[in-house]
């Protein structure tokens, strides 16, 4: 597997279809034989700042951090195990209610789409 072809920067969809993000950046762990293995899917601004790097992907990153309820939780974290096919998409096995919503999107989302007039109505 090719992970900066095969997985990063691809659309993640939950069981039903719907869009939970895109792959940021990967885990990877050492198996008792040390072979390396993706252990988790990162997703989120703070993911994707560290990936990045340089001042706006700091920036990026710590603007994450700082709105995350518990800074110390680091990126949001999809274990490899929840993939259920790999495609176009990475397809999950699980509905995207069960993934927290990565801090930034959620802080954007209550302060400023939510001040928008008839956003609450949207369908």
């Amino acid at each position: 597997m090719l992970i900066g072809f095969d997985l990063l920067d691809r659309q993640i969809l939950d069981r039903d279809g719907e869009p939970v993000g895109k792959v940021d950046d990967v885990e990877l762990a050492l198996g008792e034989d040390g072979t390396p293995y993706v252990a988790a899917l990162l997703v989120g601004q703070q993911a994707l700042g560290d990936r990045i790097g340089g001042g706006f992907g700091r920036w990026l990153a710590g603007t994450a951090r700082r709105l995350a309820p518990d800074p110390a939780r680091g990126p949001i974290r999809i274990p490899y195990d929840l993939v259920a096919e790999l495609n176009s998409a990475v397809n999950l096995s699980v509905s995207r209610e069960l993934l927290p919503d990565p801090p930034l999107e959620t802080w954007l989302r209550d302060h400023l789409i939510a001040r928008i007039p008839g956003a609450r109505d949207a369908g």
